[in-house]
């Protein structure tokens, strides 16, 4: 798609990634912890055994700080921390089995970070057995965890797939040095050649690399070099997504400045060189910001219409049950959202006391529900119907008044029942997807309130 700048100038706005509907800072109702547990016990009951649950683990421990990253994070070398930590994990998640008065049938298991491989692999493995220990497995189940190349042993990777695991994903962001350098992630390719060498070796079937555009001092030319070494290691997926600056949120943001920054139009070109040369090597595009082999289980389950999407990303099952364990994860209930405690030693606390970390959520009122549908579909499919949505004449009148500059400028298009995103218009579809968020305002674009849609 050759590049439009007005559009560009005129789409790039502060715009929600909508991993979730409503999004987080449109949260206004937060159950009780009465509420929460029995909208999980009920959730359970309903989905346990044809759905199975998916679990979210958060390991937040890093020995350095990645400047451009945006999670909740606690920076330390020392590894003492991982005992007691572990055991808070191994706790709570005892709690929500006495919440659940059944066996918990596992579906998926992500471990993220921070950095997940900061744990020894004896204590990973410890983690993993005590979370699934007196629980069913689904026959489809799905293990992935996230690694950092420079700390993900063979040992790592052993003890994880001995545990059940099959999918790595790594931290790339980019392979050009000036770039690693400013962001404190440097990782040469060898480094990284090794780890994927490994998994493969040891048996793990795919692979995902993340990769990031729009970081300081990127250019075409270290993008073409980054994707170059990307295809000699050949991912099975690949994350590739949009850098977002916000420093009033993560202060070690602040170790660059906007003018290190490449330029709106800049930026988007860095995205569509580096989304051609993945197709050029055989990707496809799947939903926002990912890539896949044909061979994968992501692109298969887009084809199949049952990509799914998350607080964990993309991920190709349906789930309406997903418990996050470990500071600041967000658990979901699919009518009622729970987030923890973010700080460590808050966290243990709540813990010990026997009662769940929870200190913020929301609950899903009725047009919720209506809108998280729509916005799920055209994140995942591109397109939703919309019949249910038209017997609400206020609410389509004003979903239609602010989809009628996207379908002008030929992004979007209404068929019948259906809202379709164009072609052109998929490097747009969060600003689409906002034409349906009656809880998002003008106001959000004027405050520091989300990163630039494009």
């Amino acid at each position: 798609m050759a590049l439009n700048h007005e559009l560009i100038a005129k789409y790039n706005v502060p715009g929600p990634r909508y991993t979730s509907y409503p999004t987080v800072p449109h949260w206004d109702k937060s159950p009780t912890q009465q509420e929460w547990k029995e909208a999980v016990k009920l959730r359970f009951k309903e989905t346990n055994n044809e759905q199975g649950i998916s679990l979210y683990i958060h390991l937040p421990f890093c020995e350095s700080l990645c400047t451009y990253c945006g999670c909740n994070t606690r920076i330390t070398v020392n590894h003492g921390v991982e005992e007691p930590y572990m055991k808070a994990i191994l706790n709570e998640w005892e709690l929500y089995k006495q919440v659940f008065g059944g066996i918990p049938n596992i579906k998926e298991i992500h471990l993220g970070g921070g950095t997940p491989t900061f744990f020894s692999p004896e204590n990973l493995t410890k983690l993993v057995k005590g979370i699934t220990l007196n629980c069913d497995l689904a026959p489809d189940y799905e293990f992935s965890f996230e690694g950092h190349p420079r700390n993900t042993t063979k040992a790592h990777l052993q003890a994880l797939y001995n545990v059940g695991f099959r999918r790595l994903s790594l931290g790339i962001q980019d392979f050009d040095e000036k770039v690693q350098i400013t962001v404190n992630r440097i990782q040469p390719f060898y480094m990284v050649k090794e780890v994927v060498d490994n998994a493969r070796e040891i048996g793990f079937k795919s692979i995902n690399f993340d990769l990031i555009y729009g970081l300081p001092f990127q250019t075409l030319e270290s993008i073409e070099y980054t994707f170059n070494q990307v295809n000699k290691l050949r991912p099975e997926r690949i994350a590739f997504y949009s850098y977002a600056h916000v420093p009033w949120v993560k202060p070690g943001q602040r170790r660059f400045t906007e003018m290190d920054l490449p330029t709106d139009s800049y930026k988007r070109a860095l995205y569509e060189l580096g989304k051609e040369l993945l197709e050029n090597a055989g990707y496809i595009e799947v939903g926002m910001d990912h890539f896949s082999l044909k061979e994968d289980e992501l692109y298969i389950a887009m084809t199949e219409k049952r990509l799914h999407r998350n607080f964990m990303g993309y991920t190709t099952g349906r789930n309406e049950l997903m418990i996050g364990l470990g500071v600041s994860s967000i658990s979901d209930s699919w009518d009622m959202f729970a987030q923890n405690i973010k700080v460590v030693e808050e966290y243990y606390k709540v813990i010990e006391k026997g009662e769940l970390p929870i200190f913020r959520g929301h609950i899903l009122d009725s047009e919720d529900l209506l809108i998280r549908k729509k916005i799920l579909d055209l994140m995942c499919h591109f397109e939703t119907n919309v019949a249910d949505l038209m017997r609400y004449e206020l609410q389509w009148t004003m979903i239609k008044n602010k989809l009628s500059p996207l379908i002008k400028d030929g992004l979007a298009a209404i068929n019948g029942t259906h809202v379709y995103i164009l072609e052109p218009g998929r490097p747009f579809v969060r600003n689409i997807c906002m034409a349906f968020d009656y809880r998002i305002s003008d106001t959000d674009a004027m405050v520091n309130t989300f990163s630039s849609t494009v």
